[in-house]
């Protein structure tokens, strides 16, 4: 599976401390290669799963069989960079810049940074997954079947075919986030000119494939009156619960990304206006209303340097006595933009989406290309122009105050 992580720049950038996400494990290609501390879970899940059955099925091996199911765990992990590093460095033919492949819980994935796709090259990128796997376990055959492998060197070799054919055949099924997906979506992209109806196609193929898997490995046995098996039905309720969330958050990634030309700072902000930080109380109070609306516009403040600082307080500017108005600074009855909070008034789609992701806070200064504060732009309207819908007071979109 391939994600990606486009990056834009609008206005100054914040500084944003990121989490540290796993062990890295070093660069291949130039590429960082991080493993994520949820591997360890599966790995467990592997041990335990599969130790019984290896100790059951080879008695001599001992308490050895579990330390041969961790090799199994590990030879999976291998399988799995392979097959993301196929991704990337088919994708660096390109020019698409890898960020960094990360091997996690759900086996992996290789985050981008900007590039742009066409239907024909998405192909290409998300079949040298599969095809690394399907090469993998060709030579795993062929190694079997030139040598007389035996005892824990033979259990891990047939393990290592079966992965590999396992991992490409599954990941070739039409849907996402499965790399099959990017045919299924390639293909309507081609035929419709918008790769969002693709993704859209393609992320109904993976809820489809959900359905399938489910009837198949659980309701079809049950049906039947068999002997459920209930590690497989744990198996298949943790991958399906993953392609089904996978699928679901593509359908919403495309029709947001749908939207995105309805992002634009100064088409979407409030009439504003700038004053400085030394200003009074009574300056507000002399503001002519909008022509338009015949509302009060927003007001902001900006630093010496021209840097929008705040925001004031409409509510707490009419508490203020009339007799206070010309003494009282527009500092006691605003408050703060967070670091960085401005933007031009030209920004707009993906771009001004992730810039506005790093900041804190749920209003934006726009700027005109002198530098001058000519809007306020909240975060429910750029919300209401993704979804359609109008957010909440106080509701936030992008990541989490701090």
């Amino acid at each position: 599976m391939t994600d990606t992580d486009t990056r834009g720049r609008s206005g100054q950038e914040p500084q944003k401390q990121g989490r540290k996400e796993g062990i890295p494990l070093g660069r291949i290609s130039g590429i960082p290669v991080i493993l994520a501390y949820s591997w360890f879970i599966i790995a467990a899940f592997t041990v335990i799963l599969y130790g019984p059955v290896l100790q059951r099925n080879n008695p001599e091996l001992g308490l050895g069989a579990y330390l041969v199911a961790f090799g199994y765990a590990v030879l999976l992990l291998v399988s799995v960079l392979v097959h993301e590093l196929a991704h990337a460095l088919t994708a660096k033919i390109f020019g698409w810049p890898s960020e960094k492949i990360v091997l996690n819980l759900w086996g992996g994935h290789t985050q981008f940074e900007s590039f742009t796709a066409s239907p024909g090259r998405s192909v290409l990128v998300a079949m040298a997954g599969p095809a690394a796997n399907f090469v993998l376990a060709a030579a795993g055959w062929l190694l079997l079947t030139g040598s007389d492998l035996t005892g824990v060197a033979g259990i891990l070799a047939n393990i290592f075919v079966w992965a590999n054919l396992l991992i490409g055949i599954f990941n070739v099924l039409p849907g996402l986030p499965l790399d099959g997906g990017r045919l299924v979506e390639s293909a309507v992209w081609k035929l419709t000119g918008s790769q969002e109806k693709g993704t859209v196609a393609a992320g109904w193929g993976g809820r489809i494939i959900v359905i399938a898997l489910v009837g198949w490995f659980v309701a079809l046995p049950l049906l039947s009156g068999g002997r459920p098996d209930y590690s497989l039905i744990i198996i298949t309720a943790l991958v399906c619960s993953f392609l089904w969330m996978g699928a679901t958050a593509s359908i919403q990634q495309a029709r947001l990304r749908g939207r995105l030309p309805l992002v634009e700072a100064g088409a979407l902000a409030e009439p504003a206006v700038g004053l400085p930080e030394w200003a009074t109380v009574a300056e507000v109070l002399a503001l002519s209303p909008d022509p338009v609306t015949g509302a009060a516009p927003a007001v902001l403040l900006y630093r010496a340097d021209g840097r929008p600082a705040a925001v004031v307080d409409g509510g707490a500017v009419a508490t203020v006595p009339a007799a206070a108005a010309a003494s009282t600074p527009l500092t006691a009855v605003s408050y703060a933009l967070g670091a960085g909070a401005y933007v031009p008034e030209w920004s707009k789609g993906q771009e001004l989406i992730q810039y506005l992701a790093q900041l804190d806070g749920l209003e934006y200064a726009v700027v005109d290309r002198d530098g001058t504060i000519t809007g306020l732009l909240r975060q429910s309207a750029v919300l209401g122009a993704l979804t359609g819908k109008v957010a909440g007071p106080g509701k936030r979109m992008f990541g989490q105050n701090r």
